[in-house]
C-alpha cells in the first residue's frame, strides 16, 4: 500500500492542498477548527509530511531526530558563567542526553536533528521533524501518544524516560524508584534522619512520580509515615522553583524537617542557595539531596548528595536501538531499565569528596 500524500489529506479533510501545507508550515495562519480537521485527517491516514518523500521511504536521510521539552534554567547558565573552569556546569539533563545521542549518531554515520518544545509543542513541529529523519527519539511525554502512534507507522521510534504507553515501541528508562528509595534509606539508616520532606514535580512527569514512589517505599520500609503526596510540587523543576520550595518548607513550621529531598538536582541547588540566605546550615541544620547527577551537583558547595543516572548513556542507547530497528524492522520491541548509583557527598553529612 502506498504512503498517504498531501492530496489524500486534502481530500479527506475537505480543504485545499495549500491549506494542508499552511497547517504544517504556518499553523497560526489557519483557523483552529480547520487546522484540527486537517490534523485529524492526517492522523487517520497515517500521513507524515516530508520535504523528501523518496528519502523518507528509503530511510536514506542520514539523520536521526530527538524531541524533548525545553525547560531552560537561567540560574544554571549564570552558574556556568561564574565558574569559567567548569565548561559543562550549565549542562542539564536534556543537554547530556543530546551529547550522548550526538556521540553515538556520529559513530553510525548519522546527524542529529533536535526539536525542543514546551508542553509538547505544536503538532506541526513534531511532524516536521518526523518527516526529515530516519528514526525518532522522544524524551518523556513530549509528544502526545496518538501522534506517536502515527509517526511509528512510518519510522522507528524510541521512548526515553517516560511510561511505556505504546507496547510496540522501544523504551529506555533509568531505575528512578530504586534510586530514590536507596537515597532515602541512606538518610534514614546511615544518618538517623526521620523527618523527611519530599519536593516533587508535575504529577504528569513519569520520572518525578517514580522517584516519589521510591521515597514512599523507603518510608514504609523504615516504619515512618508514608505520605500520599509530596510535601510540595513544582511545575518547572528549576533552581528558582527549588529555592521557593525551600523557603515554603522553612516557613511552614513548627520546626524544620531533618532533610529536603528534591526530585532533581536543579531544584536542590536552588534550595541550597535559599537556605544559605536564610542562615540555615547544610548539612548541620538540614540535609539536602537531589537526583540526576548533573555536573553542577559536583560544583556547588556543599557538594550535592544525589542519585547519579547514566544520562549520556541514555542518549547513546536510544541511537543504538534506532539503528538496530532500521537494520531489522521485525525484531521484538525492547524495554530497558538502566541502573543508577548513589553519590554520597557533603550536603547529607557524608563529607565525601565529590
Amino acid at each position: 500500500m502506498s504512503a498517504p500524500t498531501v492530496y489524500d489529506v486534502a481530500e479527506r479533510s475537505g480543504v485545499s492542498i495549500a491549506t494542508v501545507s499552511r497547517v504544517y508550515r504556518n499553523p497560526g495562519s489557519v483557523r483552529d477548527r480547520t487546522r484540527e480537521r486537517v490534523l485529524e485527517a492526517a492522523r487517520e491516514l497515517g500521513y507524515v509530511p516530508s520535504g523528501n518523500a523518496r528519502g523518507l521511504a528509503s530511510r536514506t536521510t542520514g539523520v536521526l531526530g530527538l524531541c524533548f521539552p525545553d525547560y531552560a534554567d537561567p540560574d544554571a547558565e549564570a552558574d556556568a558563567e561564574a565558574d569559567s573552569d567548569a565548561d559543562d556546569a550549565a549542562m542539564l539533563y536534556s543537554d547530556q542526553i543530546i551529547r550522548g545521542m550526538e556521540r553515538a549518531a556520529r559513530r553510525h554515520g548519522y546527524a542529529l536533528l533536535i526539536a525542543a518544545s514546551l508542553e509538547g509543542g505544536p503538532e506541526s513541529l513534531v511532524a516536521k521533524v518526523a518527516g526529515r529523519v530516519d528514526g525518532f527519539a522522544v524524551l518523556a511525554q513530549t509528544v502526545p501518544t496518538r501522534d506517536l502512534e502515527v509517526i511509528s507507522r512510518r519510522l522507528p521510534v524510541v521512548m526515553l524516560a517516560g511510561p511505556r504507553e505504546i507496547d510496540h515501541l522501544d523504551h529506555v528508562v533509568v531505575a528512578n524508584a530504586a534510586g530514590e528509595r536507596e537515597l532515602a534509606r541512606h538518610l534514614i539508616e546511615d544518618h538517623g534522619l526521620r523527618d523527611l520532606a519530599f519536593v516533587g514535580g508535575d504529577p504528569e512527569s513519569p520520572d518525578a512520580e517514580a522517584r516519589f514512589r521510591g521515597f514512599r517505599q523507603a518510608c514504609q520500609d523504615a516504619g515512618l509515615p508514608v505520605p500520599d503526596a509530596p510535601d510540595l510540587r513544582t511545575a518547572m523543576m528549576t533552581q528558582a522553583e527549588g529555592a521557593r520550595a525551600a523557603e515554603t518548607l522553612l516557613d511552614r513550621g513548627p520546626g524544620r524537617p531533618d532533610a529536603m529531598l528534591f526530585a532533581n538536582d536543579q531544584m536542590a541547588v536552588g534550595a541550597l542557595r535559599a537556605l544559605e540566605r536564610r542562615g540555615v546550615r547544610v548539612p548541620e541544620d538540614i540535609a539536602v539531596t537531589g537526583f540526576d547527577g548533573i555536573p553542577l551537583s559536583r560544583i556547588v558547595r556543599p557538594a550535592l548528595t544525589t542519585v547519579r543516572q547514566p544520562i549520556r548513556h541514555l542518549g547513546e542507547q536510544a541511537v543504538e536501538l534506532l539503528v538496530q530497528r532500521l537494520a531489522d524492522g521485525n525484531r521484538p520491541p525492547v524495554s530497558l531499565e538502566l541502573p543508577v548509583s548513589l553519590a554520597r557527598r557533603a550536603s547529607c553529612g557524608c563529607g565525601q569528596a565529590p
